[in-house]
């Protein structure tokens, strides 16, 4: 059972869950009503096993630095609960059965976009970006956003515009979303060498660079109505929550105890939960 348990938390489950919240409101928002529950179902246990492989390639390829760091070092493989080895090899099982589940039960074109998304966090961004430039979350952060559109193309076969507009509004979000944990983490990346905004940049430019992602975050956010993809109910949510989340910034910008990016941290997860939320109630209400 504690096998079981030390695979399951390779996964990363809480940031795949979160993923998968993503991708089922590109599904849900990718037609009128809901036409197949069981197409969902599939698509996101063919979705959530490639993420968990993608989550368990980025902990084999970060286990050393994952060992020295509080935030990581209870993970499964820093605890010597699993070798590199059996977790390589879970990854490759897993990963390639969601993404036979994606070609032979959804579509080519979903399973296509969530290889890339797999490679994209798994390799391009835990390989190379997030030691070759402190503005490896923005540039990697493209990867993690893709969830909404997987979950669209699933329905649809289709590359969406509105898909992408939710890429779009994830896209903007990490960077102030990840670089406020940064902030608290700020050490801890440092001794690693990893080349977080903070670590090279400095504290108060890492502040700042939250607000001005934020205040894009409010334009971006708005979008959906302008485009008229959404109604009143979500244009109300998204005005608020932005806000929030710029009042939460500005706050940490003035703030000299750092404690308070951890604050700013958690609401951003409160945030674009709330956010998507909000898009499905809009889509289904009005």
């Amino acid at each position: 059972m504690r096998l079981l348990k030390s695979y399951y938390l390779l996964c990363k489950p809480n940031v795949v869950y979160m993923m998968l919240i993503c991708a089922l409101v590109g599904m849900l928002l990718a037609e009128e009503s809901v036409s197949s529950i069981s197409r969902i179902v599939i698509a996101l246990i063919g979705i959530a096993f490639c993420s968990g492989s993608a989550a368990s390639i980025n902990q084999v390829i970060d286990r050393k630095a994952d060992a020295s760091m509080t935030r990581t070092d209870q993970r499964p493989i820093p605890q010597g609960e699993l070798s590199a080895v059996h977790a390589s090899t879970f990854a490759l099982v897993i990963g390639l059965t969601g993404a036979l589940i994606l070609y032979f039960f959804i579509n080519t074109l979903t399973m296509i976009l969530t290889l890339a998304s797999l490679i994209g966090y798994a390799f391009i961004y835990t390989v190379y970006l997030k030691r070759a430039t402190p503005q490896n979350i923005v540039i990697g952060g493209l990867a993690g956003a893709a969830p909404p559109l997987l979950g669209w193309a699933s329905i649809s076969n289709t590359v969406d515009p509105y898909a992408l507009l939710l890429v779009l509004i994830i896209f903007v979000w990490t960077p102030p979303h990840f670089w406020a944990l940064a902030i608290y983490r700020k050490d801890e990346y440092a001794k690693e060498s990893i080349p977080m905004l903070p670590v090279t940049h400095g504290v108060a430019f890492t502040k700042l660079q939250i607000v001005l992602y934020t205040i894009i975050l409010f334009i971006v956010s708005v979008l959906p109505y302008i485009v008229l993809m959404s109604g009143w109910i979500y244009l109300f949510s998204a005005i608020t929550l932005s806000s929030m989340f710029m009042y939460y910034s500005i706050k940490l910008y003035y703030s000299d105890d750092n404690a308070f990016a951890m604050k700013t941290f958690n609401f951003s997860i409160y945030y674009i939960f709330l956010i998507f939320v909000a898009l499905l109630l809009d889509h289904f209400l009005i």
